[in-house]
């Protein structure tokens, strides 16, 4: 599961570093995948936005057995 959340991730990075931020993989627990938010993306007040809409969705897309994605 990790390999497939890493390429994702790779597809959502482009975007979040077009505004001068980025997403690291910090870990996957039991079907949880636990990202941290970085750069301009950090205490952005859209970040929640960016996360359940943006990284949230599309992980859940390609990698359909993740069961929740949460920022650490």
């Amino acid at each position: 599961m990790k390999e497939k959340v890493e390429e994702a991730l790779k597809e959502i990075r482009p975007m979040l570093q077009a505004d001068g931020g980025d997403v690291e993989l910090v870990s996957i627990e039991e079907g949880i995948v636990k990202i941290r938010l970085k750069g301009a993306c950090m205490g952005c007040p859209f970040s929640t936005m960016t996360l359940q809409q943006g990284v949230k969705r599309i992980l859940k897309e390609k990698v359909p057995e993740i069961k929740d994605v949460i920022a650490v």
